[in-house]
Order: structure tokens, then sequence, then C-alpha cells
């Protein structure tokens, strides 16, 4: 696709272990800087409304690796249901890796990026999980650009910049970022979202979730899918459920919660 000028700039990592970080110029699309002004506008009409719309197009994501799942990341070979949640078995993602010249943005909010600005035991969550992505695309030999909302006000735009972009998958952290994506996701079905160590009440097909037991925030004002547990954001913990989500996303398993006990 075509880029328009330059207006923004982003941090982008070409995980590789060989490669150093290079900065690059961001070009957003005019279309998605609309759909943030849109969307931003849907985030302050929610509390007023109790409406919602889900869209049943379907993304086209990336082509799979080769590696296919293992026995038992779905019950007996079922494929799930549109916002369903599956609970695949130990190590069935193992096999699965991304293709080559594979393309990720990680998105997060700067304060939770910043020890010390929010709460520490929510900031550092996300920076678990911010760690998790980076060890794993430097494992896999993934490109990685970082895009990081500057303060509330620029979440929205920040799920703009993310999927202007033009990765094969966007990777979500913090809880800051659940309600923008929610707004901005069904706008962008041409691009796969994931959203670790978290949920979208409703996601549209092109929003994936990887989630355990302790995790769960589903946005603000509503219920998380179990008791939120800070401690349960481990390395190892995250590096599992992204390593599964994945895994669901290269398979075209998408538009579901990955469940990682």
């Amino acid at each position: 696709m075509t880029r328009l000028p330059a207006r923004t700039t982003v941090s982008r990592t070409t995980a590789s272990r060989t490669t150093a970080s290079r900065t690059a110029v961001f070009h957003p699309a005019v279309s998605l800087t609309a759909v943030a002004l849109a969307a931003a506008g849907a985030l302050s009409l929610a509390a007023c409304s109790t409406t919602t719309t889900t869209t049943t197009t379907s993304a086209t994501g990336p082509a799979a690796s080769s590696s296919a799942l293992g026995e038992g990341f779905l019950a007996a070979g079922r494929v799930p249901a549109p916002e369903s949640t599956v609970s695949p078995a130990p190590g069935s993602w193992s096999a699965v890796h991304p293709p080559s010249h594979y393309e990720v943005v990680l998105l997060s909010d700067q304060a939770d990026a910043e020890a010390g600005r929010v709460d520490p035991a929510d900031g550092r969550a996300a920076r678990t999980l911010a760690a998790a992505v980076a060890s794993w695309a430097a494992a896999e030999d993934v490109s990685l650009t970082r895009v990081v909302a500057a303060d509330p006000d620029d979440r929205v735009a920040a799920v703009a910049r993310a999927v202007d972009e033009h990765p094969d998958l966007v990777i979500s952290v913090g809880d800051d970022m659940v309600d923008p994506l929610a707004a901005v996701s069904p706008s962008a079905l041409h691009q796969q979202f994931l959203v670790l160590g978290a949920e979208i009440a409703e996601p549209t097909s092109n929003v994936t979730a990887a989630d355990w037991t302790g995790g769960g925030f589903r946005g603000e004002g509503l219920g998380p899918s179990s008791h939120h547990d800070p401690s349960t954001f481990t390395p190892e913990r995250a590096g599992r459920a992204l390593r599964a989500g994945v895994a669901a996303v290269l398979n075209d398993l998408t538009g579901i919660v990955v469940w990682v006990r």
C-alpha cells in the first residue's frame, strides 16, 4: 500500500539476533486518522449507551507457518465458535513458528512502560508482557515495531498508528489499551490483533486474546473473566500465552479467547 507523507515517529526494532535497533518514520494513513477521531467519539458515548454492533466480516491474515498445531489445541478438532474460549493442552502450540519476514507491532501505553507513573503492580504486569513479546520476537527473528500512547488522550490514535504500520499482527499489552483497541478494531477488519493478558468483551473476528486465570480484564465497567491477580503475570506465563495466541492466529483461529492453563 502507498503511504502518505510522514507526520509522526515511532520506534522500530528488527528483532533479530544479528540486527541492531533502528528508528523509523511513521506514515499514517488519512483514513485511519478519521477512524481514530470517530473511535474517540465512540468512547465518549460508551457510558451513555449499552448498544453494541458486531460485524461478521472476517479478516484475512498472513499465511500460516508450515508447522501445525499439536494434538489437544482444540477439543476433538472442533473449530471454535466466534467469541468462544479454547483451553489448549500445554505445549500443543510449541511446533508453530511465524513465517519468514513476519512483522509485529507491540502496542502499549506510556504510563505502563515507565515505572513509577502508575500503580506499581499494574505497570509491572504490562512491562512483563512487553518484555515477553520482545524476547519472543528476538528468538523467532520477527520484525518488531513499538507504538506507545503518549497519554490517555493519545490511546485511540495510537491504535490507529499501529494499524497504519501494516504489520502482520498487532499485539496489545496493558489494560489501558483494551478500550481503545475495542473502539478501533471493528473499523480495521483487515488487521489481526492479539490482546495479551486481557480480553475484549465482544471481539470482532480480527481480535484474539491470550489469557489465564488471574488475568481477564475486559474493559472499564466490565467484570474481569477471572479474579485479577497481578502476581500471575510472570515472564514464563506471559511467554506461554503469547506463543499459544500467536499459534492460534497463524492457524486462522481468530476472534476467540485462548485460555492458557
